[in-house]
Order: C-alpha cells, then structure tokens, then sequence
C-alpha cells in the first residue's frame, strides 16, 4: 500500500522536516546549511511564529508546507502566508503539493481567515499550474515591493 497522509507538524517531527527545509532552500539557490535550518524551524515551533504541514509516504517524510499567521486591517480579519511548499524531488507528481495546499486551506478556513496568499519565482512554472489548478488567482491588483534592511 503506498498511503499518503499529511497533518500538521508537532516539534518531533523536526529531525525530518529540517532536511526537507534544506533542500527547500537550496531549491531557491542558497547554500546548504542543515544546522541553521533545524535552528530556523526550532524557533518557529519555540515561538509557536508558524504553522507546519508534513506529507509523509509509507512513514518517510516527502514534503511540508509552512504557514504563517498574518491580518488584514482593512477586512479586519486573519488571514495566513503560504511561505513554504516543497516536495521531494522523487515524490514530486504524485498529488503531495496538492495534499498540503488542501491542508493549509483546511486549516486557515477552521480558523476563520479569509485568505491565504503565496508568491513562487516566476521561473517556477510548474508550481504556478499547480496553484492555478488547485484554485488559486493571480493578484493582478497589487505590485508587490521589498525594502531590503542592510545587516549591523
């Protein structure tokens, strides 16, 4: 039997999730770096500053989403940032993403939020037909700006 199962992530889970955040970050073009990687998501489980989903096949750890907690002062309501979706290279295609994205979406409609919101690389082509799949709108009404804040 090949099960997937997908549940929110518990604080023992990070000696898995960790590696999948790694790769993850290399995946966008950053250097490997395992111990700030289980230092990053730590803090985020310590501050309780993040939601995580972890996909698992047949008791392997294959992807996580993270979702962090965010407000609309115009809606007065909450909404959450989908910042972080990612598959296993080899487990990639078999409906894992999608499972997270209906994880997420599950969890922010019990909480009453009344979005959640992603931005992907535009070179992310196979993720953007996902997301547009899955139901997802392009904003088409907002720019989106950085302020780069210079390190001390």
């Amino acid at each position: 039997m090949n099960t997937l199962t997908v549940r929110q992530a518990v604080l023992s889970d990070l000696n898995v999730l960790f590696p999948l955040f790694d790769d993850y970050r290399q995946f966008y073009g950053k250097a490997s770096d395992p111990t700030a990687a289980c230092s990053f998501l730590l803090d985020r489980f310590n501050h309780g500053e993040s939601v995580l989903f972890i996909a698992e096949k047949e008791s392997i750890a294959v992807g996580f989403a993270q979702l962090y907690p965010c407000f609309s002062s115009v809606s007065l309501a909450r909404t959450f940032i989908l910042n972080d979706l990612f598959v296993d290279a080899r487990y990639r295609r078999q409906g894992v993403a999608k499972r997270l994205l209906d994880a997420a979406a599950e969890y922010a409609a019990a909480l009453a939020a009344i979005r959640l919101t992603l931005s992907t690389a535009v070179v992310n082509t196979e993720a953007r037909s996902l997301y547009q799949a899955a139901g997802w709108v392009r904003d088409e009404q907002f720019y989106v700006y950085h302020l780069p804040i210079p390190a001390t």
